[in-house]
């Protein structure tokens, strides 16, 4: 370690802040697996691909013994703008599963929403547009 304590902030993430769960050293002081308590899947699954957006609809009230720094960093993070999982993940410094999970939990207790992305427009049908011009030339 560098002079720090565990939990007192390793090296700064992309944001400036320290990150409490990383070491210089060591590396992570908490695996992964023990941040999701062992699930490779969280609620609203199906929901939660990369390009999907959270949105905080309401603070955590810190009640919730389920909810770890890592589940509160996301409500903060997603309190004032829309963030997708892939920026969560780029600013938490954690594999995109680790975060899709902790994603799920805090949409399970109601403090996110997740909305996917508007899909980009299907174009239209060859045989409609085709319908379209022959239906302009015999005006």
């Amino acid at each position: 370690m560098t002079g720090r304590r565990a939990g007192d902030g390793g090296t700064p993430d992309r944001t400036g802040e320290p990150q409490h769960w990383y070491d210089d050293a060591a590396g992570p002081v908490v695996r992964p697996y023990a941040m999701t308590r062992g699930r490779t899947r969280g609620a609203g699954e199906h929901r939660l691909d990369r390009t999907a957006f959270v949105i905080a609809v309401r603070p955590p009230d810190g009640t919730d013994d389920r909810l770890g720094p890592e589940h509160l960093r996301i409500a903060e993070l997603t309190a004032e703008d829309p963030r997708s999982v892939a920026e969560l993940t780029d600013r938490l410094g954690l594999p995109s599963g680790v975060v899709r999970v902790l994603v799920g939990d805090l949409f399970e207790a109601g403090i996110v929403r997740v909305d996917r992305p508007i899909p980009p427009a299907e174009p239209p049908d060859e045989s409609i547009l085709r319908l379209v011009i022959n239906g302009l030339r015999t005006l």
